[in-house]
């Protein structure tokens, strides 16, 4: 029996679409969360214990999941990682260095007038980008600087996810060379089920050893493998927008009537719900363009401590939130047209159209 005409779904837009737009809000909502701990007026506004930069950061997994899982079926898997490490490498490593070598000098200009001891003072600047680069966030401060902060020592809280999200990119890579995986929803979906019942249980994972780096991976896997599951559904039957309503009410009800584990429960559903809200809210031109949101993402937490060590807090919250938003997106942009663009360009064959791609964080793009 078919559906009736106003739950028929239509296919997936992939080139017109407003995910870069909803991903750029998801990364805004990331620098507004952070703003209270950064400032230190708290934790700012908390649903089932989460800050607004914890779901945000859900919802770039969940699109991420839907993109990835479509870059894997319709690549190699050589030009498959190719494509993830260019993506979310290249700029990874140009925030640390800037951060070590142009954010970290400013600070302890302005904290006492002089960079004496800066390059030999644990943790050196130089230890700072070493440790910090296989994406595992292993030092978050640089010498004394950011000592005077409500936040000290933490130059960038934002990219341990950037580590659990290239994990997610192996897990996708691996399924990819199982058939059942490349055919059905049905191996996905069991384990997305998998990964939402090990983080309902995860404290169970300290009793045997398990560190907080587990706990951390478990928390995030729910959420791409169930943007992973909803490509094969949208693949399948479309998307809809009355369906894609419902989808955000069914996750919003989920994550409030479950604590701990209602948001992965609703993975499936808010990734669902996103895509279709995509293909009928519109992005202006320019940020169809132009894929800012990691590159906003990446250098918001370093904006919003230097703004805050030149006085930017006693302002008020609102300018404080305004200003970091003008310098972060300056700097995004520049990331996004001197390093992301040309690096995605420089792993296209030649003459292939670059399209936007996700980023997780907030590290992705989307492909076709």
């Amino acid at each position: 029996m078919s559906l009736p005409a106003a739950l028929r779904g239509t296919p997936y837009p992939y080139r017109k679409n407003s995910l870069n737009l909803f991903r750029l809000i998801l990364a805004a909502l990331v620098l507004f969360a952070h703003s209270w701990y950064i400032t230190g007026q708290g934790t700012g506004p908390l649903i089932q214990g989460e800050n607004l930069g914890g779901w945000a950061v859900a919802g770039f997994f969940v699109l991420s999941g839907f993109l990835i899982t479509r870059s894997r079926l319709r690549t190699s898997p050589g030009e498959y990682l190719l494509h993830r490490v260019a993506r979310i490498y290249p700029a990874f490593v140009v925030v640390l260095v800037v951060t070590a070598f142009v954010f970290g000098p400013v600070a302890l200009l302005i904290q006492q007038g002089s960079l004496s001891g800066y390059l030999t003072t644990p943790v050196t600047p130089f230890q700072y980008v070493w440790g910090n680069i296989t994406l595992y966030i292993d030092h978050y401060s640089i010498g004394v600087t950011l000592q005077s902060v409500p936040y000290p020592g933490a130059w960038n809280g934002s990219l341990w996810t950037l580590f659990y999200e290239f994990l997610c990119y192996i897990v996708i890579w691996v399924l990819g060379f199982i058939a059942i995986f490349r055919r059905s929803p049905i191996l996905v979906g069991v384990l997305w089920l998998l990964s939402v019942a090990t983080w309902a249980y995860v404290g169970a994972a300290h009793r045997v050893g398990l560190d907080m780096s587990f706990e951390l991976f478990s928390r995030l896997l729910p959420f791409f493998l169930g943007g992973s599951l909803i490509y094969f559904v949208v693949e399948r039957i479309g998307v809809n927008r009355l369906l894609g309503i419902g989808a955000l009410v069914l996750t919003v009800a989920l994550i409030l009537l479950i604590p701990h584990w209602g948001g992965q429960a609703a993975a499936p559903v808010l990734a669902y719900g996103l895509l279709s809200l995509s293909t009928w809210v519109r992005q202006p031109s320019w940020v169809a363009r132009n894929d800012v949101s990691y590159g906003f993402y990446i250098y918001a937490w370093p904006v919003q401590q230097l703004v805050v060590l030149i006085g930017g807090a006693a302002l008020g919250m609102p300018v404080y939130i305004l200003i970091t938003i003008v310098v972060t997106f300056a700097l995004a942009w520049l990331s996004w047209v001197l390093i992301e663009r040309p690096a995605m360009l420089l792993v296209r064959p030649t003459g292939e159209r670059l399209r936007p791609e996700p980023v997780g964080p907030p590290g992705d793009i989307q492909e076709g």
